[in-house]
């Protein structure tokens, strides 16, 4: 019998394109994820989508229960959040603190689409960047954090992972290599945004334990980091997703830092009170559920 589950499972192989980020946003194994395709494509007597295609190319048949999908999930999913209203009460405000400066490239999107969905609910970032943003939920003025530290005493909700890339001006003496290591760094000028050295993935986890001497400044606006960059008065280390249209339009260039990169996980925090409001569960989907769809080179958190 076709359940809501499986049309769950046809827009999430849409939205994310290829079965490993699929089972990624839906919070299964890809084994389980490839049963519950075999058992449907059994079900309806040939393949729902073709295997080899990126994006995912879909059958006839699969189409036709995407079709199904755009028509059933929207009225299922404002159901499910008119019942939480009435259940849960849920009005109020969301007071959004960011930790990572390029996050508010792809939070806009988002706060446009949560806002479409819980139009009663006051959403709204907290002014400026903060390098201890959990501060802010102590102290009550903020209702939720974006960020790649918690703290156990707040109810925790893992986003994805990216990885860090070495950013640097066309034919920069570093282009030549395929990967970085610590000792590439030695001398150079890294920019970054004015936060603290600890907060710096590749200074924290790189830079300070092989003792590289560099030299640091500071710009507010990634956009302002990649022109320094592109101007040849350094490089910086920034999120793949967030530079891929400079590299891929030729501004700068762009290598992995080590033998297995540099990673990064980002987390929603929000205090323990607001852990089981529908709200807030739905607006930790529509980051999962965007990202997954738009940022290229991340893996999302289960």
């Amino acid at each position: 019998m076709l359940e809501i589950r499986h049309l769950r499972t046809l827009s999430a192989l849409r939205s994310a394109g290829s079965l490993v980020r699929a089972a990624q946003l839906l919070n299964l194994t890809q084994s389980a994820l490839s049963h519950q395709i075999k058992l449907l494509e059994d079900r309806y007597g040939g393949p729902l989508f073709e295997r080899k295609t990126v994006p995912i190319g879909f059958t006839a048949t699969g189409a036709r229960l995407l079709r199904l999908a755009d028509t059933l999930l929207p009225e299922i999913e404002q159901a499910e959040r008119d019942v939480a209203r009435l259940s849960q009460g849920d009005q109020g405000q969301l007071r959004v603190a960011l930790e990572c400066h390029t996050c508010f490239d792809w939070l806009m999107p988002v706060m446009d689409e949560f806002r479409q969905r819980w139009p009663e609910v006051e959403i709204d970032l907290v002014s400026g960047f903060h390098s201890e943003p959990c501060d802010l939920l102590r102290a009550g003025n903020a209702d939720l954090v974006i960020g790649s530290n918690y703290a156990s005493e707040f109810a925790t909700f893992p986003l994805f992972r990216f990885e860090i890339l070495t950013v640097m001006a066309l034919k920069h003496k570093l282009q030549a290599k395929r990967r970085l290591q610590a000792a590439d760094f030695e001398g150079e000028t890294l920019i970054t945004y004015p936060v603290p050295e600890a907060r710096i993935d590749l200074i924290r986890e790189v830079l300070q334990p092989a003792g590289i001497h560099y030299q640091r400044r500071t710009a507010e606006l990634t956009v302002a980091v990649l022109q320094l960059v592109a101007s040849r008065r350094g490089v910086a280390a920034l999120p793949n997703w967030a530079i891929k249209n400079y590299v891929d339009y030729d501004y700068v260039s762009a290598r992995p830092v080590g033998d297995q990169g540099l990673w990064s996980d980002l987390f929603v925090s929000v205090p323990d009170a607001l852990r089981q409001k529908a709200f807030v569960l739905d607006f930790v989907n529509v980051i999962r559920e965007q990202c997954a769809r738009t940022l290229d080179g991340i893996e999302l958190l289960s």
